[in-house]
């Protein structure tokens, strides 16, 4: 986004959701990585949807009502402390070029914040994050706002939960949200690319992902959006296999899950393909399997479609296929029933995606009194992944020529009005294209 008027209009938005109350949002403080060392910071991601504000613990009031306006509390101005640690916009500045209506000192909070809060307990709502919310700024903010307010104990039915209201919001992305998340994708399948094109036997695991996250910076997005995962050969059966330290071996599969992060915004993709660049008859067998149930499960993801049908497409060609292979040795019924396939297939296809890898947002309806829960339906700018995989441990029953294969394929699926955009189709996927690329950088 080139200017922050996005961001000032989701304030807006939320202050006319709120009615008349008044939402509390705390950005993440910075972590420590060990002594005098600190992680590189990133803002927390509620707080970023809400301002693009990249400093830590700021803190955000934005006040509904016939007269709302949206302030800001931050660092102040220090020249000294940007000798050390780079530029600080301070109140002024940030005000300025971040739209809010009113700016101050974080040193001027505990003055401040009582008079803004002043009248709302216990007559109106003021929304905040939960505790349970993963951002170190959460617990602090609960604590302050009883503080501030006078209030030792949470009056349950005057703190509102902010995130019902936001991830609402989240969930359906705008058109500068999804450029930005295209430009992602374009960049993550771009890196993948350039991995299998110096794939081949005798390098370790660690040395793609080098080069990974290489591709991600020389092309503009500065950090990956998760922990690579670059897996070779039976490492592919560990779901979350972050070690990465492992040789490549002739004869294996690798196993690639990387995303990068673009202006706070996550692609996810996943490939696997042959080390040596060529599939064996029982790898090939495998991968159509996830591969036509991928491609079977992102037909499903389209407006009014349920949340769970690309996950059910994907079971059903996942469990026919391992049928006919005989590792699955039950009917299909049977199969299904007794859930026989989670052996070989035990995550879901989706989640969605956005500012968290793992983005916000409900996967299922609140149900009515006396009713069953169902999965929410696909709206027109929903961004969810499509991740079938088939993991295969040793096990005696099932033929020893299928140990050891690990796969999954992972693409970045947009909802549009008329059905979908795999927006990291740029990645290649099919049998013949992948063994084309495979190797073709090497010397």
């Amino acid at each position: 986004m080139d200017t922050y008027i996005e961001f000032q209009k989701r304030r807006k938005k939320l202050a006319d959701t709120l009615g008349e109350g008044i939402a509390v949002i705390s950005n993440s403080d910075e972590s420590s990585r060990n002594r005098d060392c600190n992680y590189p910071f990133r803002s927390d991601s509620y707080f970023h949807y809400l301002s693009g504000f990249p400093e830590p613990e700021a803190v955000i009031f934005i006040v509904a009502g016939d007269q709302p306006r949206a302030i800001l509390f931050c660092k102040p101005k220090d020249t000294s402390k940007e000798i050390w640690n780079g530029y600080i916009y301070g109140p002024e500045e940030a005000a300025k070029q971040f739209l809010f209506d009113e700016a101050y000192s974080l040193e001027e909070i505990n003055k401040i914040a009582p008079k803004i809060l002043k009248g709302y307990i216990p007559n109106k709502s003021i929304y905040c994050l939960p505790s349970t919310t993963p951002s170190n700024c959460a617990i602090k903010s609960i604590a302050n706002l009883q503080n501030w307010t006078g209030q030792k104990k949470v009056v349950e039915d005057k703190y509102v939960d902010l995130s019902k209201v936001l991830d609402g919001m989240r969930c359906l992305k705008s058109q500068g949200e999804v450029n930005i998340m295209q430009k992602s994708a374009n960049i993550a399948a771009q890196a993948h690319i350039y991995a299998m094109g110096i794939t081949k036997p005798g390098k370790f695991e660690y040395q793609i992902e080098g080069e990974i996250l290489n591709q991600f910076m020389k092309n503009g997005a500065r950090y990956p959006a998760y922990s690579s995962i670059v897996a070779g050969g039976h490492n592919a059966c560990t779901l979350h296999y972050v070690s990465n330290n492992s040789l490549l071996k002739d004869g294996d599969l690798l196993l690639i899950d990387a995303g990068c992060e673009l202006e706070g915004y996550a692609s996810d993709i996943t490939r696997t393909y042959p080390i040596n660049g060529k599939f064996t008859s029982p790898q090939k067998d495998i991968y159509q399997i996830v591969l036509s149930a991928q491609k079977k499960a992102i037909s499903k993801v389209t407006p009014g479609n349920y949340f769970d049908d690309p996950h059910k497409a994907a079971i059903e060609e996942i469990i026919n296929g391992l049928i006919d292979l005989k590792i699955l040795k039950a009917s299909h019924d049977e199969v299904f029933e007794k859930e026989l396939y989670k052996e070989f297939f035990m995550h879901r296809t989706s989640h969605w995606l956005g500012l968290d890898v793992h983005d916000t947002g409900k996967y299922f309806d609140n149900p009515l009194d006396g009713e069953a829960s169902r999965p929410i339906k696909f709206k027109d700018s929903n961004v969810l992944t499509v991740e079938p995989g088939c993991y295969i441990k040793p096990n005696s029953n099932v033929p020893e020529e299928f140990w050891g294969i690990g796969i999954r394929i992972e693409d970045d699926v947009l909802v549009t009005s008329s059905g979908n955009k795999v927006l990291s189709s740029n990645a290649p996927k099919e049998v013949e294209d992948l063994e084309d690329v495979i190797g073709s950088l090497n010397e």
